[in-house]
């Protein structure tokens, strides 16, 4: 009785600070406070110029839509972002279609050397995205291997002059460069499906085709539509393989924004085309996200 007299017993925090929300809220907060500084505030810094003006090196603060008008409705800017997004979608398209069957290979016939799969599938990414990019420059060039290997064969008699410069080739080396951000969360999905149910339907009676389409496909959907969206809202933006493979006609949005934040000295212009591209690529990867949804709700 003495000791608990001269040793009362700690006081425990009452009221919400003392809680387990309050312990936990302190415990992410350096983290949270660190990802607002680098991720929120430098988008805030480039909404703010977006509605201001400038003139040469002066940046006038008046509030203005100018930007934005010019940034939607002048035809040039309008063409740039509907490549952009065309571009962008085919790519998407590409990539997924190609890349689904890689990764259920390694899912359903990696057996013990998915990992071995997986590993070299990831090899393109340990070079430069630079260097696999410029590949493709003399993959596709004039002079190129396949311009060369095609006359060699004796299938044509000139080289192809349609290959490079343009947004095929655009679409090429982004399908090429995305390929492994795409395989891999295919292939996670295509791993948590329970075998189980692909060996009932087999029992009874299904076939291969109709398995694909009424299981595995539908299960596998969530990493399918992670891919799709993985590969498209970068390759909107993407300003180094159009400037090296695009030519005039792969030109896309990227290019006038960086035009406007260099050569032009228009940050305002360049920030309104920066934030119109935002919001339009944040829409469309909803309505992808929605046009997905209501496809399955059609196969099933």
């Amino acid at each position: 009785m003495t000791d608990l007299a001269v040793h009362p017993a700690p006081s425990v925090p009452r009221g919400w600070a003392g809680s387990e929300e309050a312990r936990g809220l302190a415990l992410i907060s350096p983290t949270f406070l660190y990802a607002l500084a680098l991720l929120v505030l430098p988008i805030l810094i480039v909404i703010a110029y977006s509605f201001w003006t400038q003139d040469y090196l002066t940046i006038d603060r008046t509030f203005t839509f100018e930007n934005y008008r010019k940034a939607l409705f002048e035809p040039i800017y309008q063409d740039l972002l509907m490549r952009s997004l065309r571009i962008s979608l085919m790519v998407s398209i590409a990539t997924v279609v190609f890349s689904y069957p890689i990764a259920w290979f390694i899912s359903f016939h990696g057996g013990l050397n998915k990992n071995l799969w997986l590993f070299l599938v990831t090899i393109p990414c340990w070079t430069s995205y630079l260097l696999r990019v410029m590949s493709w420059k003399v993959i596709l060039g004039y002079q190129g291997v396949l311009n060369t290997g095609l006359m060699k064969l004796g299938i044509i008699d000139q080289p192809l002059t349609w290959l490079l410069y343009n947004a095929n080739a655009v679409t090429i080396a982004l399908v090429h460069s995305w390929a492994a951000f795409a395989i891999l969360p295919i292939f996670v999905s295509l791993e948590k499906i329970d075998r189980t149910l692909i060996e009932a339907a087999t029992d009874l009676g299904d076939g291969p085709i109709r398995r694909f389409v009424r299981i595995i496909l539908p299960l596998s959907m969530p990493g399918v539509i992670s891919a799709f969206l993985i590969v498209m809202i970068p390759t909107v933006g993407d300003y180094v393989t159009p400037q090296l493979v695009g030519g005039k006609d792969g030109v896309m949005i990227a290019t006038a924004i960086q035009a406007n934040f260099g050569k032009a000295a228009n940050w305002p212009l360049g920030a309104a085309l920066s934030v119109t591209t935002m919001i339009v690529v944040s829409l469309l990867a909803g309505a992808v996200v929605l046009g997905f949804k209501m496809l399955m709700r059609v196969v099933r």
